[in-house]
């Protein structure tokens, strides 16, 4: 194909020309282009007609002058100086007319040097979309007031089963206010199959229309509000489609049992909730005489309820609670609850048992206050537990002050006995550790103790040499009392044989022996512990603390004597104490 010549360059330059001046003019879609400055500089049929401007009217004007928001039109023009694209932007333009045009306009940017030299842009209209839109909201506004009008209970879920919309019937039945995009699947608090199990709300007939797409009928429940009363129902979930058939969600209409003839099979389903109940649930009238008895107010109470029902409410009143009665129904006939009330109820074997009450009032088919429904749970666990709680504090606050009491006398002690304040710091330092590793046995053992063994073995190992150490004597458990002091004591012997003994060397051994005999007063603990073939020991016994621990502190602890004895050759520690001051479980039997 041979090149074109000047001519033929010119003619298709003219030709595109009026290409692009036809397409621009008979575009189905208004087209305009924008001055760097702002101005209309052109714009085609199919804008004009969208407006109703002539040509002189629009074309030269200021674009900002037909917003109808000043903000609009400066942030699009801010975008295509910046060089960026404008898609689908709405706004709202000033018809010639005084009417105002929905729009979405999408734009770029022509530049030279850097500098915009103008935009061009497509204006679409968008009005018929707009009202559309108002329009079905103003119907959906409608339908939801035609709802929230009807007496019937209705809701919708999204495809994933979370609450949408529920009108006013189903705020009431439920007796709560559900939480829209939150609460999944039901309106209600809590659900229970006819028979009075537990429905889980991920199983209702609601869950089971979404998870197996089809409408589900013919199906009962019984639900719970948060004020304690119940309900029967029947519901009628249908899922809902798009015009692909997609699920996108669910319609559920609750249909209450409660006023229709259904009643009589109502109550027997409530019957089997408040007879399966573990808790104690007693109906009565107004002037508090039994209506109704559980198998479980018969199991706390000890009455059949042929003994109870008909009989007065107070034959459960000690005689001191009885004053309670008349404020328990002032309360109830103001339409009042009460609520976790403990306090003290008879059993028909006369033993008392502390027990936590929630009333609520009972109303009849008009609404009057005929009654009163009341939960009686057994808090006699809870009660026990209080008080082992108490006793467990009174126990760690007087281990605390017994251990403060040890640590003084430690530190008065060592004070005594030291040369030097370093001296001092490092021999309260180990003791406290001491303490603190016998404290660990104690706590590992909820406090009931630790066995010779153990005990031994954690004051030694920080020493080394721990092979050195032969242990004999029977299984036994030490008091935590005697686990403190033959720790401090058990502590200052291995000090004692890593200074001067078999534990600062490799040589000789330890031997710890206790045993159990019979004395004139009772059964006596004998311990000894023996140090023998290892380094000379003529410096072993001194007047320190160790000495005041061995001879006097860690005997007298335990209402016993002991004392150090010793020769060129060995060290021998021995104590005997009454078994009861020493053995956990001979201290726990006395």
């Amino acid at each position: 194909m041979g090149r074109k010549g000047p001519a033929g360059l010119a003619d298709d330059l003219e030709s595109s020309a009026v290409n692009y001046e036809d397409f621009f003019e008979n575009a189905a879609v208004g087209l305009h282009v924008v001055d760097g400055d702002g101005r209309i500089v052109h714009a085609n049929s199919a804008e004009l007609k969208l407006l109703g401007y002539e040509p002189d009217d629009y074309i030269g004007q200021e674009i900002a002058g037909f917003y109808e928001e000043e903000a609009v039109i400066r942030d699009i023009m801010d975008r295509l100086k910046r060089g960026e694209k404008v898609y689908r932007y709405p706004a709202r333009l000033k018809a010639r007319d005084g009417s105002v045009k929905h729009v979405e306009v999408s734009s770029s940017g022509y530049f030279k040097d850097g500098q915009l030299v103008h935009t061009r842009c497509f204006t679409v209209d968008v009005t018929p979309l707009k009202t559309a839109e108002r329009v079905i909201g103003q119907q959906e506004a409608r339908f939801n007031q035609i709802l929230d009008a009807l007496p019937v209970a209705i809701y919708t879920t999204d495809a994933e089963g979370k609450i949408t919309y529920y009108n006013r019937a189903a705020a009431e039945l439920a007796g709560r206010e559900p939480k829209i995009g939150e609460d999944e699947w039901c309106v209600t608090f809590r659900l229970f199959m006819p028979d009075g199990k537990p429905l889980p709300h991920d199983e209702c007939p609601m869950a089971i229309a979404l998870k197996e797409n089809r409408p589900v009928r013919g199906v009962e429940a019984i639900a719970q509000r948060p004020d304690g009363s119940f309900f029967p129902f029947m519901p009628f979930p249908t899922p809902l489609r798009n015009d692909r058939g997609e699920l996108t969600g669910a319609v559920n209409m609750l249909f209450d049992l409660t006023d229709r003839k259904l009643g009589e099979d109502a109550a027997q389903h409530l019957s089997a909730i408040v007879e399966s109940s573990f808790d104690a649930i007693v109906s009565k009238n107004l002037d508090g005489f039994i209506k109704t008895w559980n198998q479980g107010a018969e199991r706390l109470f000890g009455y059949t309820a042929d003994e109870a029902v008909g009989k007065h409410i107070t034959m459960l009143f000690p005689p001191e609670y009885q004053d309670e009665e008349a404020m328990i129904i002032e309360r109830i006939r103001q339409g009042g609850r009460v609520e976790s009330f403990e306090t003290i109820r008879r059993r028909k074997d006369g033993t008392d048992i502390p027990v936590s009450l929630t009333i609520s009032p009972v109303r009849d088919g008009a609404g009057r206050i005929v009654g009163a429904s009341k939960i009686a749970r057994d808090i006699t666990s809870a009660k026990e537990s209080e008080e082992r709680i108490r006793m467990l504090m009174r126990e760690v606050n007087h281990r605390v002050k017994n251990q403060y009491a040890v640590i003084l006398s430690m530190i008065r002690e060592t004070n005594k006995r030291s040369d030097s304040p370093d001296v001092f710091e490092k021999q309260v330092r180990e003791r406290i550790m001491a303490l603190s590793r016998s404290h660990d046995l104690l706590v590992s053992a909820d406090w009931k103790g630790a066995t010779v063994a153990d005990l031994l073995l954690a004051q030694a190992k920080p020493f080394g040499r721990e092979e050195a150490i032969a242990l004999h004597g029977p299984a036994l458990v030490l008091t935590p009392n005697a686990v403190q002091y033959l720790g401090i004591a058990f502590h200052e012997l291995c000090t004692n044989s890593a200074k001067y003994g078999v534990l600062s060397g490799r040589k000789g051994s330890i031997t710890l022996n206790w045993n159990v005999t019979n004395g004139a007063d009772g059964r006596i603990f004998q311990l000894a512990w023996t140090e023998k073939d290892g380094p000379k020991v003529k410096a072993i016994v001194h007047d320190g603390f160790g000495t005041v621990v061995l001879n006097r502190v860690a005997p007298e602890a335990l209402n016993g004597t002991g004392g150090v004895s010793y020769d060129a050759d060995q060290v021998v520690w021995s104590l005997q104490a009454p078994l009861a001051y020493v053995d956990a479980f001979q201290r726990g039997a006395a």
